[in-house]
């Protein structure tokens, strides 16, 4: 029921291991010389310090130092590893052991130069058409109306990559495009050795913030720079090194935390094929514990359409070679909300929106309906090329194109998934602090409310998701697997919280 959130304590005894599955875990460990007292039980995870030859003991395998020509960086892992066949159910993941890697973003296109801040920029005269901004997206999705009045509402971005969003170039992009809040920050939190460089700012990282303050402001805004390794990854002809992300890191810090955004947005992902699917479903059950707690979790569905340019980057990485739709995790995962990509003023979809149907994931009870419905309309095309029983996504849409940020001072303009989902987040933060200027609780996991009120969207009917030597899937009335429900409409939305919740 939306409104009867979990607290922390409440989560973590429902997501507390057995008993018998501690113990299993313990007499291993007790059996390899690592006792009680120098393990961290936290939560659902057990942190246990070992020396290498210890860890090469007790995973029967060898360990090596690696290292990513592409980042520059080292370290230490394996190309595989064993447990005993007894602790096969109760051990869902061991790091580090395959983990490998750097992480992807989802902003689609570089950074290109149209202007300096204060240097004869003329935004009245921008065309929203081709040059997206703040006053343009508060308009198309009807927030420019609202004042933001709960003081403990909160906006969490997710970052990674060394991507540090810049608190100067914030401040201009205020003074630019939300003059009427130009005093508006954010608050960094470091997680698991991030940075915070403020000589180097991000161009993702600054998209992000730049348009969910620039959205959501006066609302509280926290970016979590966030380090370490990333999971273990599987090669594919799209992405042949390691891109996926540190999830379990972050999870593993805002879980411990005893009060959490409302709202959070991340704006990376990768093939589903790429994640070990044993990874996948323990990443996806953690974020289902952040929407028991009360957070609109939203992700990026992709920059890929429906698996890559060509036919070529949409081959299956099992040794079969086969030309198969590629979906994207986290955005397969049934308990975030995934974030598609739109176009135009009279908004179509954007041709490299990422949707589809997961491999990993069966089709959820909440958005049964509007599947089959969809599934059944494409009757054989493209058959054998997607699964006709995965979870679909995206869940709803924003605007992915000719993003203007500041970066270093110069205004440029930007684009990719990377918009659409901090975009979408600001106006559902928008939403979550109406609930409770009025006394009311967030909106936590929100797809079960939304599927059953697509009125609260604006349809998107028109554009394609290409891909893999295809035109991939079409918008069509109602949910798709391009724009999904469609994009919000803040008056709307507020009116279906009003009669619903």
């Amino acid at each position: 029921m939306h409104g009867q959130h979990l607290s922390k304590a409440q989560v973590d005894a429902l997501a507390a291991p057995h008993a018998e599955s501690v113990k299993a875990v313990e007499s291993w460990l007790a059996h390899h010389g690592v006792f009680p007292e120098s393990v961290s039980l936290r939560e659902a995870w057990i942190v246990v310090p070992v020396t290498v030859a210890q860890a090469e003991a007790m995973l029967d395998t060898t360990y090596a130092v690696f290292f990513h020509p592409e980042s520059a960086s080292s370290v230490l892992r394996t190309m595989s590893y064993s447990l005993p066949a007894e602790l096969d159910a109760h051990i869902d993941v061991m790091a580090p052991t395959t983990h490998f890697g750097t992480v992807r973003s989802m902003k689609r296109d570089k950074f290109e130069a149209v202007g300096d801040v204060g240097n004869g920029l003329d935004v009245g005269a921008l065309n929203c058409e081709t040059n997206v901004t703040v006053s343009c997206l508060r308009d198309m999705y009807k927030t420019k109306d609202y004042v933001p009045a709960a003081a403990d509402n909160v906006l969490g971005v997710v970052g990674y990559l060394d991507q540090w969003a810049n608190y100067v170039d914030l401040k201009n992009f205020m003074g630019a495009f939300r003059p009427d809040k130009a005093q508006v920050s954010f608050d960094t939190v470091l997680v698991h050795g991030g940075a915070n460089d403020q000589s180097q700012p991000g161009d993702e990282a600054n998209l992000d913030v730049q348009y969910t303050v620039g959205i959501s402001a006066p609302t509280k805004n926290v970016y979590y720079s966030t380090g370490g390794p990333a999971p273990e990854f599987k090669p594919d002809t799209l992405s042949p090194t390691n891109t996926n992300e540190p999830y379990l890191d972050w999870l593993e810090f805002i879980l411990a935390q005893d009060t959490i955004p409302q709202t959070i947005t991340t704006s990376y992902g990768d093939h589903e094929q790429t994640v070990p699917y044993d990874y996948a479903v323990r990443v996806c059950t953690e974020f289902a514990k952040l929407g028991a707690r009360g957070s609109t979790v939203l992700f990026v569905s992709g920059d890929f359409g429906v698996g890559g340019s060509d036919a070529t980057e949409c081959l299956t990485n099992d040794g079969s070679d086969k030309t198969v739709f590629q979906p994207i995790f986290l955005a397969s995962c049934p308990y975030v909300t995934a974030v598609g990509g739109t176009t135009g003023v009279v908004e179509r979809a954007a041709s490299f929106s990422s949707g589809g149907f997961s491999n990993y994931f069966s089709t959820p009870k909440y958005q049964a309906q509007a599947t089959v419905e969809y599934v059944s309309a494409l009757g054989d095309t493209y058959k054998g090329l997607y699964n006709r029983t995965g979870r679909g996504f995206p869940d709803i849409a924003a605007q992915a194109e000719h993003f203007l940020i500041v970066l270093n001072g110069t205004v440029g303009s930007v684009g990719g998934m990377s918009a659409s989902s901090p975009t979408a987040a600001a106006v559902i933060s928008l939403l979550n602090d109406y609930l409770l200027s009025i006394g009311r609780a967030q909106l936590g996991f929100l797809n079960p409310l939304i599927y059953k009120n697509a009125w609260a969207f604006n349809d998107i009917t028109n554009g394609k998701n290409l891909g893999c030597g295809t035109d991939g899937f079409s918008a069509t009335a109602g949910w798709d697997p391009v724009t999904g429900l469609g994009t919000p409409d803040f008056k709307r939305l507020q009116a279906l919280v009003n009669g619903v919740l």
